[in-house]
């Protein structure tokens, strides 16, 4: 891999900093759809419905391959499912569908070994194939732990040699939910334990000269999930590897939320150049995921055209060095910065500030009987005016931004901040004495201004990009700043005129509404510095995009990156063959009833494949254990097995009140 002008991503893996261009893969193949290489991004969905349910797996699929999606996947967990995919199969071409299937295997090598005769790629996942998960705390000495990979080698490698003698794929994916016990008792619940977890399974494979292989590695923890992925391609390359990456978060959820998570962690991976094929993951329905898969990927075909017809210039690190250190910003007079949670701006300049209740869409309630403002967990911290002054008073919490000119002649500056260019801050003496925004880009860095700026602890960098990879862009400018020694806090600015995510809905080279597109690529844009640590506030400015929407996303972004926290999380499953309730309407219940417990994480899971593991990262967990029966759980404690179902939100919302978390709903907390 060309490694110049290269950013060191945390975990090592070096990355093109401002041109776009994929980590070519060895290729791999899936049917009459090859993957990996210079072959396009594939995309693919999972069935929802029974597996022994052939006519409603075949409509499914055949909706699902409308939609657009590439390779199909159908659990089978057990042998009848699996060997039902025949029948699935048969139906599918009689209708004239020759969409690849690729089996979903979980605990049954048995399974796995009858399907890997019969589709076109297996998946299995190596924390409960061969290995095993009681969350049992063992002691392996390095004799016990080798004896281990033998015995695992010996219920494997029948799986291999089908898959070589039939000519099938296979994907090797990890879940950061169901790490083995011996996995976990020696790395972990980490991203190292989850790439090891795999590279144990691709070694078997390798020496058994099968290379057939995907791997991924998925966690509904986007941050985990970056790490992973970023620490797979590292090992991976140290190894002399070269695997196709399948990318997904699991239980990303529905919705605003479902789409905002997915696209952090997938979109991330994305403008690293990584990633061969994608599953977005909605407790929807599963033709719903494809245009959201899709508008991520058409994103990276279009920007690989519009290098091709645009000069972009690479900006090298003004001291030759990169720093793989956090970027630790001061803190600014407790406005911004430092262990602050990051900010969140809003535009209203274009709305009508003759109305109070313009604010309602930035989460301040006008009360007009008693003339105040009510806040909420999602009010925005500064709002940008521009030119324009608002005929009304302003709550008193709220910080306002003005451009300078503006600024300089207002009578009463409380609360009231200057945005500046950096050539209107150099020639002016007149600051705020407390919060001075300057708005640059990368490319400013080098120019004759900032050589000259007189930086001083009010300084906020206000930053923009004008670059086709905008991200990579804007995240060598916090590697420019570390390199020169300043840590004035950053709030990243992106600017979506209505032309970049508008197009027919339904096109398929334009799939998704321009709402979901801007949710997709704010997410993709700005959570991909947020991961890393990036950034004390964001600015997100889409002009056709309506105010409400836009505050509601800037939160959701900082929400799944973890960076600020304003509303319960649902880690809820997009549901497969083996759920054993309906998860669409079952969330839609849990989230009407608990959607006010600000910070509090309910993992929602149709069954036990990846439910407590998965829900480490969540606070009280909804398991399907049987039809009309639930589990609950505190975190990977079971605390009631085999609730009826029509009680189990009772008993979970009961179970939170005694251990004090629970808050009556408008309640003042």
């Amino acid at each position: 891999m060309d490694t110049t002008n290269a950013i060191i991503l945390p975990g090592g893996y070096c990355n093109s900093k401002t041109s776009y261009s994929r980590f070519l893969t060895r290729e791999v193949t899936v049917g009459d759809i090859p993957m990996g290489g210079n072959h396009p991004i594939r995309i693919q969905s999972m069935t929802t419905v029974d597996t022994m349910d052939t006519l409603g797996s075949v409509e499914q699929t055949i909706r699902m391959v409308d939609a657009g999606c590439e390779y199909v996947r159908i659990t089978a967990p057990s042998i009848k499912e699996a060997e039902n995919l025949a029948h699935i199969k048969k139906e599918l071409k009689m209708r004239g569908y020759h969409v690849p299937l690729v089996a979903d295997i979980h605990f049954t090598p048995n399974a796995a070994e009858v399907a890997a005769r019969i589709v076109e790629k297996v998946r299995i996942n190596p924390g409960n194939y061969a290995d095993k998960k009681k969350f049992d705390q063992i002691e392996y000495t390095d004799i016990a732990y080798q004896g281990e990979l033998e015995r695992i080698y010996k219920k494997f490698a029948p799986l291999v040699k089908i898959c070589q003698e039939y000519g099938t794929a296979m994907r090797i994916g990890t879940n950061h939910g169901s790490l083995s016990d011996r996995i976990m008792s020696r790395y972990g619940d980490t991203p190292e334990g989850m790439v090891e977890s795999a590279l144990e399974f691709i070694r078997i494979c390798e020496d058994l000269r099968y290379y057939n292989l995907v791997v991924s590695m998925k966690s509904s923890n986007p941050q985990v999930m970056v790490r992973a992925y970023r620490l797979l391609v590292e090992k991976m390359v140290a190894e002399n590897m070269n695997y196709p990456l399948h990318l997904g978060v699991t239980e990303a959820g529905d919705g605003e939320d479902g789409r905002v998570k997915s696209a952090v962690g997938i979109g991330t991976l994305l403008e690293d150049g990584l990633g061969d094929t994608i599953r977005v993951s909605l407790t929807e329905e599963p033709e719903n995921e494809i245009p959201v898969a899709r508008a991520l990927v058409n994103r990276y075909t279009n920007r690989k055209i519009r290098q091709e017809n645009i000069q972009t210039r690479e900006i090298t690190n003004l001291s030759g060095h990169t720093d793989t250190s956090p970027y630790e910003a001061a803190e600014v007079n407790a406005f911004i910065g430092g262990s602050l949670v990051p900010r969140v701006v809003a535009d209203i300049s274009r709305e009508n500030l003759k109305d109070p209740f313009v604010l309602t869409a930035v989460g301040y309630r006008y009360d007009a009987i008693n003339d105040k403002y009510h806040m909420g967990d999602q009010s925005v911290d500064f709002i940008y005016l521009g030119s324009q002054l608002p005929s009304f008073t302003l709550p008193g919490n709220l910080k306002v931004l003005y451009d300078y000119d503006t600024w300089i002649n207002l009578k009463d500056k409380a609360n009231k901040h200057p945005v500046y260019t950096l050539k209107s801050f150099q020639d002016t003496a007149a600051f705020d004495p407390s919060l001075n925004l300057i708005t640059l880009t990368n490319d400013d860095l080098e120019g004759e201004y900032f050589a000259n700026l007189q930086l001083n602890n009010t300084v906020v960098f206000l930053l923009e990009t004008n670059q086709p990879h905008g991200m990579a862009d804007q995240r060598q400018f916090f590697n420019n700043l570390q390199a020169i020694g300043v840590n004035n806090p950053v709030i990243i600015k992106r600017n979506y005129p209505l032309n970049e995510f508008s197009g027919p809905v339904g096109d398929i080279m334009n799939p998704e509404e321009p709402i979901s597109k801007i949710q997709l690529y704010a997410a993709t844009d700005m959570g991909a510095l947020l991961v890393d640590g990036l950034g004390s506030g964001i600015w997100i400015d889409s002009p056709a995009t309506p105010l409400d929407k836009l505050a509601s996303l800037s939160f959701g972004i900082l929400q799944a990156t973890r960076s600020r926290i304003s509303k319960t999380e649902y880690i809820s499953c997009p549901s497969c063959g083996r759920t054993l309730f309906d998860l669409q309407e079952t969330t839609q219940m849990i989230r009407r009833r608990t959607n006010h417990l600000k910070g509090l994480k309910i993992g929602i899971m149709g069954c036990i494949v990846n439910g407590p593991g998965e829900m480490a990262d969540a606070d009280y967990g909804y398991v399907g254990a049987g039809p009309d029966k639930i589990t609950l759980y505190r975190g990977k404690e079971v605390v009631k097995r085999n609730v009826s179902s029509a009680n189990a939100l009772d008993e979970l919302i009961e179970i939170i009140k005694n251990d004090g978390l629970w808050v009556d709903e408008g309640s003042e907390n």
